[in-house]
């Protein structure tokens, strides 16, 4: 089978992404721009398409004959159109459980570095701040301890439970929230609307999709009374990020810690970056994911369902 990688550039140059068995033909491009005739130009023979996160739409899709398999190399996929492929009869997967390290390591470097101003505090030594201030330290924004805090966790799938495990070990309560406006389910969760009230930090870790489009919006901010700081690393969209600036600058949360983005690259005109500056909000590029050892469990997981696509294709 022919396959085609048309972002192989998402990944660091450092990892081993030979090329699945059972293709008689790879190519890769380490960028293929948002453009659907490019995409289909390069596609136009392939079988299966390998791709992170170029999208790919019921007008690349029905133009392309060949196609038998979309393989995308994350665990989201609302960059494919799904009820395009089931009518052209293509197999579309994902790659799930790579990242349980990488993803809630992640999650605790930014929740820290807010919580103690880490950033802010190093700009301090570097600039010469601290020298000119001339004390042995300097504390003007205050560090935040992690212990016998309430951690709210909002998307408890593999990485939400990690992250509550990690979140124990600091001494913190953690709350799991139930899905906005239903009954928790059992013990273990906690109605959505008092996970808000409660926490004093929110972690995202839940799917995008039409019930957590701007999930944190005006609403859902006013309900949070104890001031938390927000870490997002589920999905820039979960977030509505005009109002998640206004409740900066209002002083209504503490803080916020994301390594996602509405559009991403994030863009010159998106409200998050007038707040970039402030000493408890942090920022990572959409990388939370892609520790090494993540990156290359990935692409094992990934030639293995190719491999096996590959394999039930010819023996059927």
């Amino acid at each position: 089978m022919q396959a085609v990688f048309l972002d192989k550039g998402t990944f660091s140059d450092g990892v081993d992404l030979s090329a699945p068995a059972g293709l008689s033909d790879y190519t890769t491009y380490d960028d293929t721009p948002k453009d659907n005739e490019i995409i289909k130009e390069r596609c136009k023979n392939a079988e299966i398409i390998i791709t992170n996160k170029v999208k790919i739409d019921a007008d690349v899709i029905s133009s392309l004959p060949n196609l038998k398999l979309i393989q995308l190399t994350a665990t989201g996929m609302n960059n494919v159109d799904q009820d395009a492929c089931a009518e052209h009869d293509v197999t579309l997967h994902n790659v799930a459980g790579y990242a349980v390290k990488s993803v809630p390591e992640h999650t605790f470097m930014l929740m820290l570095s807010a919580m103690r101003s880490s950033i802010y505090y190093h700009k301090k030594v570097a600039d010469g701040s601290w020298q000119d201030n001339g004390n042995f330290c300097l504390l003007n924004i205050p560090l935040i301890d992690l212990e016998d805090k309430t951690l709210g966790i909002i998307g408890v799938g593999t990485i939400g439970k990690r992250v509550t495990e990690i979140a124990r070990a600091f001494g913190m309560t953690v709350l799991w929230a139930d899905h906005q406006g239903c009954t928790p389910r059992n013990d273990d969760y906690t109605a959505f609307d008092d996970v808000l009230a409660r926490s004093d930090v929110i972690s995202l870790h839940c799917p995008l999709n039409d019930q957590t489009k701007h999930l944190i919006n005006d609403d859902t901010l006013a309900k949070m009374t104890r001031q938390p700081l927000l870490v997002n690393v589920a999905r820039g969209g979960i977030v509505d990020s005009q109002a998640l600036t206004n409740a900066i600058n209002s002083e209504q949360i503490i803080g916020y810690a994301s390594d996602v983005f509405e559009q991403e690259p994030i863009t010159d005109d998106d409200p998050l970056l007038s707040v970039s500056d402030h000493p408890r909000v942090i920022f990572s590029p959409h990388n939370a994911w892609g520790s090494e050892s993540a990156q290359q469990t990935l692409w094992h997981i990934l030639c293995k369902q190719v491999a096996d696509f590959i394999y039930n294709q010819a023996n059927r």
